[in-house]
């Protein structure tokens, strides 16, 4: 089957990507491209905000690769230009479907079907072996409601319903995936930092146990947290670096330092193997302290990227962060004792805050002084508890 996978513009006007410079690669497209491609599937992926494609050039793509089906991803930012490229779809050829997945079909399947009759599938959470498993049912009977039913982690209209055939197992050995398809990307478009570097993404766990109220990571890909083993990781670097000529590695997990035992066996194993790389990565103020701190910046971390929020303790603790205001203090100065670089992420307007609660924060970062400061307005995000 020919597949084409779309990210649909609008992703580069969100704030973090126009506060922290950053073009990022659709890397659950990349995987779920690396698996449909083992099992014998013709795949395009079109990343329409990195490569600055508005709708019209996005439906050229469409008409020019004819594609067996067409999947989208789709965050709730961009949510309703995904509903755009699918109605094109269903003009260009009303037979063709239309699948859907991502953060906000994942959370809000029901609306985005009854929103939009041009999408026919919602995959809901981790894509990979869904979408495998849906496009043989989609090959041999089409959209057959009856068949339908047998994949599990899908929703579609069934007579008029719309029919949810249960959450799928999550991926338990992340090792056993192929790696990402980065063939099928513009590798030499993507930043961090709008900094002009040849950057590769790399993601070497799932989950977070955490449960931050704003944040969608633990809803989305669950509060198991499932890491791949050091060497699929040293592997996969290796193999960036030799055939993409990045030595510019972003990690893009929430928190790449949960497992100590992980991260230094990781740390051993770029020295052991030779591999000379700078890489960013986030970890947590609760996470570091000395000895790590000086392990990463002596082996190749470049900067660090810490979830900070807020200079009230109270809020910290509303928003379930499970952080203190003197960790995040003793954490940016650990940093500056090295001469390191760190990012910190603040939000602002939270519903109990009040002016004067955001003005310490603000001054909170200033203090802290890190090497980027990236302030947020408090969204609700479908599947967050501040969303509901």
């Amino acid at each position: 089957m020919k597949v084409l996978l779309l990210v649909p513009p609008g992703l580069e006007r969100l704030e973090i990507c126009q506060s922290i410079g950053v073009r990022a690669p659709p890397l659950g497209l990349a995987y779920i491209s690396s698996v449909l491609e083992c099992n014998g599937c013709k795949v395009k992926i079109v990343d329409s905000p990195t490569l600055n494609l508005d709708l019209k050039r996005v439906v050229l793509e469409v008409k020019m690769f004819k594609p067996d089906v067409v999947g989208l991803t789709a965050l709730t930012p961009t949510i309703y230009n995904a509903y755009k490229i699918a109605k094109y779809v269903k003009a260009i050829d009303r037979w063709i479907p239309v699948v859907i997945g991502g953060p906000h079909a994942t959370f809000m399947y029901e609306e985005v079907l009854n929103e939009s009759i041009d999408v026919d599938v919602a995959v809901v959470g981790e894509g990979e072996y869904t979408f495998l498993e849906l496009l043989n049912v989609i090959e041999k009977y089409g959209l057959n409601s009856n068949l339908l039913k047998s994949v599990r982690g899908i929703a579609f209209r069934d007579d008029g319903n719309i029919r949810f055939t249960g959450y799928r197992r999550l991926i338990a050995d992340l090792d056993s995936l192929p790696p990402p398809a980065r063939h099928l990307l513009p590798m030499d478009r993507y930043t961090v930092f709008d900094k002009p570097i040849r950057v590769a993404h790399v993601i070497a766990s799932r989950g977070c146990p955490y449960g931050c109220t704003y944040c969608s990571t633990s809803y989305f890909m669950g509060r198991l947290y499932r890491i791949r083993s050091v060497g699929s990781v040293l592997d996969e670097v290796e193999d960036i670096v030799y055939r993409y000529k990045a030595r510019n590695i972003v990690f893009v997990d929430d928190e790449l330092t949960i497992i100590r035992r992980w991260i230094m066996e990781f740390l051993d194993g770029l020295s052991e193997r030779g591999i000379d790389i700078s890489f960013a990565c986030g970890s947590r103020v609760d996470h570091v302290d000395r000895e790590l701190i000086n392990r990463l910046y002596s082996q190749g971390c470049s900067i660090i990227y810490f979830g900070v929020e807020s200079a009230n303790q109270e809020t910290l603790d509303k928003i379930g962060k499970k952080i203190t205001v003197q960790q995040i203090v003793n954490a940016f100065k650990l940093v500056r004792e090295v001469k390191g670089e760190a990012a910190g992420s603040f939000i602002l307007g939270l519903p109990w805050e009040t002016i004067e609660d955001m003005r310490r924060t603000v001054a909170f970062a200033l203090k802290l002084n890190p090497s980027y400061a990236q302030f947020t307005a408090a969204t609700p995000y479908p599947g967050t508890p501040l969303y509901e």
